[in-house]
């Protein structure tokens, strides 16, 4: 049996079409995982990022901390966070925004830092005070950083978040642990190939976004003629 006919099996078994074990029921709670694990990441990153980006102070000790909570081994994290908190939710997203929280944080402070100097002292120039001229001028000029930023993590957290299924929690990594335990490689092919269509779809959703973020005359010069 190769693997068309195990997706053909996958796709076609009553148990994925409805009830607990669907492909409808496990995508949703693979979404609701990373997105949940993503809005917390985007609260205690994003803020962060454009504080540090505005003001300059602290983005070597950014990076360096960012490249290292990237080498963070997230199935370790999950055992750790089991062992400490216990069975739930939480084991899983607090790896789960730990690594989503790096290339946020990143994108945020270059986003802000690659703003026009001059429409900054611009901005000053005709009396918008600090706060302003950071949600009003450098947030604008950063959204397609922030937006690159948001579709790393967001593809990083939708492919990790299958370790869920290690303790027990639901998502698409019920497939491919259950299959491999059971030995049914119909169910493990067909998780992992979920799990690689979700991150596509995420991909391009935020590509699309970052195109129209750009300034209307980039974006221009962008279309074919």
């Amino acid at each position: 049996m190769n693997w068309l006919n195990w997706l053909s099996d996958f796709f076609t078994d009553p148990d994925h079409l409805s009830g607990p074990d669907s492909i409808v029921h496990r995508v949703s709670e693979h979404l609701l995982l990373s997105g949940t694990a993503l809005l917390f990441a985007a609260l205690l990153a994003v803020p962060l990022g454009l504080l540090i980006g505005y003001t300059g102070r602290g983005v070597t000790v950014v990076t360096a901390l960012a490249g290292a909570a990237r080498a963070l081994p997230t199935l370790g994290l999950v055992t750790l966070a089991v062992l400490l908190a216990g069975v739930g939710d939480t084991a899983v997203l607090v790896p789960l925004v730990a690594l989503a929280a790096p290339p946020l944080l990143v994108a945020a402070v270059e986003g802000v830092r690659g703003t026009d100097p001059d429409v900054r002292d611009a901005a000053r120039g005709i009396g918008l005070t600090h706060p302003q001229v950071l949600w009003q001028v450098c947030l604008p000029s950063a959204a397609p950083t922030l937006l690159a930023g948001f579709r790393t993590a967001t593809v990083q957290v939708i492919a990790t978040a299958t370790v869920a299924a290690y303790v027990g929690l639901g998502g698409l990594g019920r497939y491919v642990i259950d299959g491999l335990a059971t030995r049914k490689y119909a169910v493990t092919v067909g998780g992992a190939l979920l799990v690689v269509l979700l991150a596509v779809v995420a991909q391009l959703f935020f590509a699309l976004l970052a195109r129209f973020a750009l300034p209307p005359g980039v974006r221009a010069q962008q279309r074919p003629h």
